[in-house]
């Protein structure tokens, strides 16, 4: 495998589908994601499960062994994540106990509030720039 720099999957991913879960459950308690970080370390959250993860890399893979919990439960397994040609990932979520998700993932953008504020901050620059008359005094 190679180093991590190398691999094109680090970062974090919104988790936008299952072939388990619907969406509402995913985004149970916060919005369904995976990290994957260039230090041997990640972490996956959907539903009410959240585990830390150990990585291993390849250029566009990475493998993992994960540990959480679940409704209180203390859970476990393993997977891998594979980079697909729209630029998603395809996440193969498996428990220890059995049973096996697979989930699909885009990658994570700034967020929706950043985005909305640039235009509002630009347009409120504008207006107080057009009021202000040049012999104004600001004390």
């Amino acid at each position: 495998m190679s180093a991590a720099p190398n691999c094109r999957l680090i970062g974090r991913w919104r988790i936008v589908e299952a072939d388990l879960w619907d969406r509402d459950y995913l985004d149970l308690v916060d919005p369904a994601t995976i990290t994957i970080g260039a230090n041997g370390h990640g972490e996956i959250a959907f539903g009410a499960m959240q585990a830390s993860l150990d990585l291993g890399y390849s250029t566009s893979m990475v493998f993992f062994r994960w540990r959480g919990s679940d409704e209180m439960d203390e859970v476990s397994g393993d997977g891998h994540a594979e980079l697909l040609d729209d630029g998603a990932i395809e996440i193969t979520f498996a428990y220890d106990s059995g049973d096996e998700a697979v989930l699909k993932a885009k990658p994570e953008t700034s967020s929706t509030a950043c985005k909305n504020a640039a235009p509002k901050m630009a347009a409120l620059s504008n207006f107080i720039a057009s009021e202000a008359h040049p012999s104004a005094i600001f004390v």
